[in-house]
């Protein structure tokens, strides 16, 4: 099984695609940070794109725990989440607003607010502790979702993919 996560108005297909809002173009409604509906040891791959800075200081390891739970011996997470090293690179000189969503979320929801922050070392230590292996960088560009512009695709200035530079910290593990 392919497993997206929290996908919004993205939807993969040939992945299962999970959100909790009804408004999503989700093929199962289900909260991304217990899936319950999926089985342990089910999934290939779980990805999950700008879903886990969502959840507090206090509850992001426990859900990257249970989205270990899910993967096969070998499976892989692919995760998105704003790259809080490149913001602050971003800053230096430039517009406030442009960054509020990265820091803040998009605030159009109850589910849209932003209660965490990462950036390469941070995530990449804890996914480790937490017992996930060969932990690198993935590029959007060469998945077989690269298609379904996402926020794994994020640039400054806005949509300069080819000059900008990327917003998003692109970490894959395996269990």
């Amino acid at each position: 099984m392919k497993l997206h996560l929290g996908c919004g108005d993205v939807h993969l297909d040939g992945w299962v695609n999970v959100d909790i809002s009804e408004d999503s173009s989700a093929d199962h409604l289900d909260n991304v940070s217990t899936l319950e509906i999926i089985a342990d040891e089910s999934c290939e791959i779980i990805y999950a794109s700008h879903v886990l800075e969502h959840f507090g200081r206090k509850e992001y390891e426990k859900v990257l725990s249970v989205w270990r739970q899910k993967l096969k011996v070998g499976g892989l997470l692919r995760l998105a989440v704003p790259d809080i090293q490149a913001a602050l690179e971003w800053y230096n000189g430039n517009n406030l607003d442009e960054l509020l969503g990265i820091f803040y979320g998009g605030q159009s929801s109850p589910y849209d607010y932003h209660n965490m922050g990462f950036d390469k070392k941070s995530l990449s230590t804890k996914l480790k502790e937490l017992g996930f292996k060969n932990i690198t960088s993935w590029d959007w560009r060469t998945t077989d979702h690269a298609n379904s512009d996402d926020y794994s695709q994020s640039y400054l200035p806005h949509m300069k993919k080819d000059s900008g530079l990327l917003m998003s910290l692109n970490l894959e593990a395996t269990k």
